[in-house]
């Protein structure tokens, strides 16, 4: 093999290392820098054959209002509001707010009325998908920082952390 060969493999497996850490990276900064929100939603398919259990969650703030002239593939700047025990959506803007105080969360419309905020799927361990399908009361717990960025922290089942529900189950 020779030195130049061995160089281009370094550099490629080093860029692919680069790439995962910032992939990580930018994730835990989301978690540990965001602001808390708790957002309304409802499990959609709770299983998938090539990618075991998970939940694709469609949230109540994802449905723009009906006059909406915002179109597919636009982004959109969700202003959120705690309301309750849950955030929920006040304006739904082209243009990320000016005040820094206000929480917001950015989506892409994906489809004519709908926006995706990339935390449409939550896997699960294998066997407990039907937790969430039968959950009367699904909520999950965002992490939103300042850039609009959401991550999943946690699923609350009937108001109750998704491990412990897990756990109960478990026991019975």
């Amino acid at each position: 093999m020779s030195t130049r060969f061995k160089l281009a493999f370094l550099v490629i497996v080093a860029g692919q290392v680069f790439l995962l850490l910032g992939l990580i990276g930018d994730k835990e900064y989301t978690l540990r820098t965001g602001t808390e929100v708790v957002l309304e939603t409802v499990p959609i398919d709770p299983r998938s054959l090539l990618q075991g259990d998970f939940a694709i969650l469609g949230y109540k703030i994802s449905d723009m209002p009906a006059n909406s002239q915002i179109r597919v593939g636009e982004t959109v700047y969700v202003s959120l509001r705690e309301a309750g025990e849950v955030w929920v959506g006040l304006d739904y803007k082209l243009r990320k707010p000016s005040d820094e105080r206000v929480v917001f969360i950015k989506g892409v419309v994906d489809r004519p009325g709908h926006l995706d905020f990339g935390i449409g799927t939550y896997f699960v361990p294998e066997g407990t998908g039907r937790l969430i399908e039968r959950s009367g009361d699904l909520k999950v717990v965002v992490s939103v920082d300042r850039r609009g960025k959401a991550v999943i922290k946690d699923v609350l089942l009937d108001g109750v952390p998704f491990s412990v529900a897990r756990e109960r189950l478990r026991e019975q």
